[in-house]
């Protein structure tokens, strides 16, 4: 299953990752996509929010690379940007994927073995600012 949704500006975009995180479960891992500044981290926040962390706990954990926030069911957010796929395996996300969370992934892209996801989202600027949000259920 596959939709599409228009946003415009961060709140609705954090919205919609508000919205997917209400059909989450413990175990879910969402891959996200997207250049930078698309709004990975805002959709993040919506995320936390529909899990019940705090969405002002959320930034990018470009430099961490792994962050956790707790909430009703925690979230483990990873961002692969400054790694390279082959120093992926050592951050352990086969162990965060089988725990009690949910597992969101910002650059994906970067991970040649990523797992299957429950959700993937691609997020596109369609100027100024405006997103294209497309969300694909996998599971």
């Amino acid at each position: 299953m596959s939709e599409e949704i228009l946003t415009q500006g961060e709140d609705e975009t954090s919205n919609v990752g508000e919205r997917l995180a209400r059909t989450l479960r413990p175990g879910d891992v969402v891959l996200l996509y997207g250049e930078l500044g698309a709004g990975k981290t805002a959709f993040v926040r919506g995320l936390a929010r529909g899990l019940g962390a705090d969405p002002e706990d959320v930034s990018s954990p470009t430099f961490t690379l792994i962050q956790e926030y707790a909430g009703r069911i925690p979230l483990y957010h990873v961002d692969l940007y400054r790694l390279e796929p082959h120093e992926i395996p050592d951050l352990g996300l086969d162990d965060l994927m089988l725990g009690d969370g949910v597992v969101a992934i910002e650059w994906a892209d970067r991970w040649p073995a990523r797992p299957r996801a429950s959700a993937e989202v691609t997020i596109e600027h369609r100027g100024g600012d405006a997103r294209a949000v497309q969300i694909t259920r996998l599971a």
